[in-house]
C-alpha cells in the first residue's frame, strides 16, 4: 500500500498560507477561518479520506514524499493472500461507514453552524469539514451586524398610483424606513398602494394591495342602503343607526306615498329630507327638500340613481355650529374578518350658525352640510395649527371638550365602535362575493386591506348616526390656501398630518409583510394585551394607559389603530347571518370568476338542500328564481352579466325561509334555513367519503321538472316579495332616538 499526496493551498479569512495536505488528487479545499490548529486538524482528515481513496484503486496525478512518514513501503512487503484481501476489504468497508456517517454530520453542522465553528468544504465532492475556530471580537461584532441587516430587510411599496394620498405615504415610508417605488418596479413589490380601486394596477400577482374589489362599489349610497336594510329587516333594533332611505328613482312612488300618509295621521309633523346621488361626493349634488313635490327633476337627472334621506334636524352642536366626524377604519382582512379603528378622528364644522331647515335657509349649504370640500370655500373657514380651534379639528380635542361637561365619552365611543362593526358586517357578504370574482381560490393573486372613512353625526342625544362610508377618504395633509388675490398654493396642515400620516403609517405597521411577521405579531399582541381586561362599555378610552399601549419600533409611536374584531367577536357574532347565505351562494356559482348564480346552480342549491316537497315544486322554484332575478336585474342602469346577484339569492333566500319556518321572527326562520343547508352539506360529505359496502337510506327523488306547468304555476301564485319593515318615519329618522 503507498500513501499518495497532492499539496494544495487553503484559504483563511484575513490570511493566505500554504500546508502540506494529504488529499485525493483534483479536488480543491476553501475554509474561512484564522485558526492554524483547525487547519491541521482538517489536513488529517483529509489524508485519511485521500489514502482511502487511493487505496481503492485510483491513480493519483502527483506524489509528494511526507517528511513524517519515513521511507515509502516496497509493494512486495505486502501479502498477496486472500485472507489479507479479505481483511482490507473488511476495514474499508468499515472505513466507508465512518466516512459516510462523518459526510452526514458535517451537512448538518453546515446547514445549522455554531457562532464559533468553521465550515471546511471539499469543492466538487459535496464533503464538508468542521472545524471549532477562534473568532475575534471584531468579527463576531460584524457577523451580528450582518444578523440584524439581513432581519431589518427593507419592505417595497409601489406608490405609483397613490394620486392625492401620496405626500403621507412618502412620510409614513420614511419613518418607517422602507423602500418606495414612486414610478413602479419591474420586480414584485411588497406593497401596492392605490389611490382609486383594487383595479388600478392590473398585473399584480402577488404582494398586498390597498383596496378591496368591489368596495368602491359597494360604499355607494345605494348599494350601502340595501345592505344596512337587509341587516335592519333581520335585526331592526341592533341596526338602527342609518337614517331611513329610499331608494331613487324606482321607490320614488312609494317615498311620496309614506309622506303622505304621515302627514294625514299627524298634521304637525313638518319632515325634511336631503337628495344624495348615488356617486357623487364632495358634497356635489346633495340638497335638502321639505315635500316630494320638491324633488328636482333637473335634464336628465330624473333617470340619475340617487338616495333620498329623513333630515337629522336636531344634531349635537359645538359653538352653535354643526359638525360632523370623520373616522379611519382600517379593514385588514375579510376572511378572517379583521377590523381596525383609529383613536384619533377629524371634525369638520360648518361656517354658519346652525337652524332648523326652513324654507328660508334650505339651500344655504354652509349651514347644513358638513364636507369640507364645501365649507372651504365660504369666507368664514377658519384655517388653524391649532388641534381644538378651527373649522377642523381633532376628534380627542371634541371628546375633551364633551367630558369636561360630565358627558361619559366612553359611551359615545362605544356606540361608535358598535357602528363601526355592524357596519362592516353588513357590507363584508357581497364584498368575498367580489373578492373571489377577481381572485379565484387556487389562482395567484395578492391579498388585500383598506382604510374606510366612515361620516358619523351625533345628535343632541349623543346617539351617533352613520352618514356614508368613504371607500377613498382624503388623505392630503395639505391645503389651499390664497396667498394673493386669484393666487392660491398648497400650504401644510397640522391637523391633517397629525391624523392621516399615522394612520397610513401604522396600516403599514400592521399589514408589515413575512420577514418582519414575528415583530408585527409582537406589535398586535401588545396592543391587545394592554386592553385584555377592557369592556366594550369603555372601549375606545382615550385614558393614559390605553394611549400608551403598542410596542415602540424604531422609535416610532405606539399604534394609533385599535383592534375592535376579532376582539369583540363574541357579542356580533350573531349577527353574521347574511355571511353564511352568501357562502352557500358562492358554493352554488359553478364557474369561477362569475358573480351571477344561473338557473341550474339555482336549482342545485334547492335540490342538495332538499327544499322541494309537496308545497314547493321545482316549477314552482324556477318561477321564484325568474321573477326575482328579473327584478332585480331591472334595478340598475348596467348589468354586466345575466343570472341572479347576491342580494337576489337573499331575498329567495328570506322568502323560502318564511315558508319553511313560518311560526319564528324572520332572523330565527333564517337561521334555522342556513342551518339546515349546512345539515344537507355535511351529510353529503359524509355520504362521499363512505367506504364500499355501507349505503345510505336513498331519499326521495327530486319532482320532475315541468317549466310551463300551469297547475305548478298556480301553486306558486302565493309569492310575495317581502319588503323590509323600516323604523317609523315620524319624528326622526331614527326609532328611539327623539330628542326633547
Amino acid at each position: 500500500m503507498s500513501d499518495q499526496y497532492v499539496k494544495v493551498k487553503v484559504q483563511f479569512t484575513g490570511e493566505e498560507t500554504e500546508k502540506d495536505v494529504q488529499v485525493v488528487a483534483g479536488l480543491e479545499l476553501s475554509m474561512s477561518s484564522s485558526s492554524s490548529s483547525s487547519s491541521s486538524a482538517a489536513a488529517t482528515s483529509v489524508a485519511q479520506d485521500g489514502k482511502s481513496r487511493n487505496d481503492s484503486g485510483r491513480k493519483p496525478i502527483s506524489k509528494t514524499r511526507s517528511k513524517s512518514r519515513g521511507k515509502p513501503l516496497d509493494p512486495g512487503r505486502i501479502s498477496r493472500s486472500e485472507s489479507a484481501k479479505d481483511a482490507r476489504q473488511g476495514v474499508e468497508a468499515v472505513n466507508l461507514q465512518d466516512k459516510m456517517e462523518n459526510t452526514a454530520c458535517a451537512a448538518e453542522r453546515l446547514q445549522n453552524p455554531s457562532t464559533n465553528e468553521a465550515a471546511l468544504e471539499v469543492k466538487g465532492s459535496g464533503k464538508v469539514l468542521q472545524g471549532k475556530v477562534e473568532q475575534s471580537k471584531g468579527q463576531r461584532g460584524k457577523e451580528d451586524g450582518n444578523k440584524v441587516q439581513r432581519k431589518k430587510r427593507s419592505v417595497s411599496v409601489d406608490s405609483s398610483k397613490a394620486k392625492t394620498s401620496l405626500e403621507a405615504l412618502k412620510t409614513s415610508i420614511k419613518q418607517l424606513k422602507w423602500k418606495e417605488f414612486p414610478t413602479g418596479r419591474r420586480l414584485p413589490c411588497d406593497i401596492y398602494w392605490h389611490g382609486v380601486s383594487f383595479h388600478d394596477n392590473e398585473n399584480i400577482f402577488s404582494g398586498q394591495v390597498n383596496k378591496f374589489p368591489g368596495m368602491m362599489e359597494m360604499v355607494r349610497k345605494i348599494n350601502l342602503s340595501r345592505a344596512v336594510r337587509t341587516m335592519h329587516e333581520l335585526f331592526p333594533e341592533e341596526y338602527n343607526f342609518y337614517p331611513r332611505s329610499w331608494i331613487l328613482p324606482e321607490e320614488f312612488q312609494l317615498f311620496a306615498a309614506e309622506v303622505r300618509m304621515a302627514k294625514e295621521n299627524d298634521s304637525s309633523w313638518k319632515p325634511t329630507f336631503i337628495v344624495k346621488p348615488d356617486g357623487g361626493s364632495q358634497g356635489d349634488g346633495i340638497y335638502l327638500i321639505k315635500d316630494p313635490n320638491d324633488f328636482r327633476m333637473l335634464g336628465s337627472a330624473h333617470n340619475k340613481p340617487a338616495v333620498i334621506q329623513e333630515y337629522i334636524i336636531k344634531p349635537l352642536l359645538i359653538d352653535k355650529l354643526k359638525f360632523d366626524i370623520r373616522l379611519y377604519v382600517l379593514v385588514k382582512s375579510l376572511e378572517p374578518l379583521e377590523i381596525y379603528i383609529a383613536k384619533e378622528g377629524l371634525s369638520r364644522f360648518c361656517t354658519e350658525p346652525y337652524q332648523e331647515p326652513s324654507q328660508k335657509n334650505l339651500h344655504h349649504v354652509f349651514m347644513h352640510l358638513t364636507n369640507y370640500s364645501l365649507n372651504v370655500h365660504s369666507g368664514n373657514f377658519i384655517h388653524s395649527d391649532s388641534m381644538n380651534t378651527g373649522s377642523k379639528r381633532t376628534f380627542s380635542s371634541i371628546l375633551y371638550r364633551l367630558s369636561s361637561k360630565g358627558i361619559d365619552i366612553k359611551k359615545v365611543w362605544s356606540d361608535i365602535i358598535s357602528l363601526v362593526i355592524k357596519t362592516v358586517i353588513a357590507l363584508a357578504p357581497e364584498l368575498k362575493v367580489y373578492y373571489q370574482a377577481d381572485i379565484p381560490t387556487g389562482k395567484p393573486g395578492p391579498t388585500c386591506f383598506q382604510i374606510l372613512g366612515f361620516d358619523i353625526l351625533l345628535m343632541k342625544n349623543l346617539k351617533p348616526v352613520l352618514l356614508e362610508v368613504n371607500a377613498n377618504p382624503s388623505m392630503r395633509i395639505e391645503h389651499e390656501q390664497e396667498v394673493a388675490p386669484g393666487v392660491f398654493e398648497y400650504v401644510p396642515s397640522a391637523v391633517d398630518e397629525e391624523v392621516k400620516v399615522g394612520v397610513i403609517r401604522d396600516t403599514l405597521r400592521l399589514v408589515d409583510p413575512a420577514p418582519r411577521k414575528a415583530t408585527n405579531n409582537q406589535l398586535r399582541l401588545a396592543g391587545i394585551a394592554s386592553e385584555m381586561q377592557e369592556d366594550i362599555s369603555d372601549a375606545g378610552s382615550s385614558d393614559k394607559s390605553d394611549q400608551d399601549s403598542g410596542v415602540k419600533e424604531n422609535n416610532l409611536p405606539s399604534l394609533c389603530l385599535k383592534q375592535v374584531f376579532p376582539k369583540y367577536a363574541k357579542q356580533f357574532n350573531y349577527l353574521r347571518v347574511i355571511d353564511r347565505i352568501a357562502e352557500l351562494f358562492m358554493r352554488f356559482l359553478g364557474v369561477k370568476g362569475t358573480m351571477r348564480l344561473g338557473p341550474t346552480g339555482f336549482r342545485t342549491f334547492i335540490r342538495n338542500c332538499k327544499l322541494c316537497n309537496s308545497n314547493l315544486s321545482m316549477a314552482s322554484v324556477d318561477i321564484l328564481y325568474i321573477d326575482i332575478t328579473r327584478r332585480w336585474n331591472g334595478m340598475g342602469a348596467e348589468q354586466r352579466e345575466s343570472g341572479m346577484c347576491l342580494q337576489a339569492f337573499v331575498e329567495a333566500f328570506f322568502y323560502l325561509a318564511q315558508r319553511r319556518f313560518k311560526s319564528l321572527p324572520l332572523h330565527e326562520q333564517v337561521t334555522a334555513l342556513a342551518d339546515l343547508c349546512g345539515a344537507a352539506k355535511r351529510r353529503a360529505a359524509l355520504a362521499s367519503c363512505q367506504p364500499e359496502g355501507i349505503h345510505s337510506v336513498p331519499t326521495a327523488p327530486a319532482p320532475p321538472h315541468h317549466f310551463n306547468c300551469p297547475a305548478a304555476a298556480s301553486k306558486s301564485a302565493d309569492y310575495r316579495f317581502h319588503r323590509p319593515v323600516l323604523p317609523t318615519i315620524k319624528g326622526n329618522c331614527i326609532e328611539n332616538s327623539a330628542v326633547n
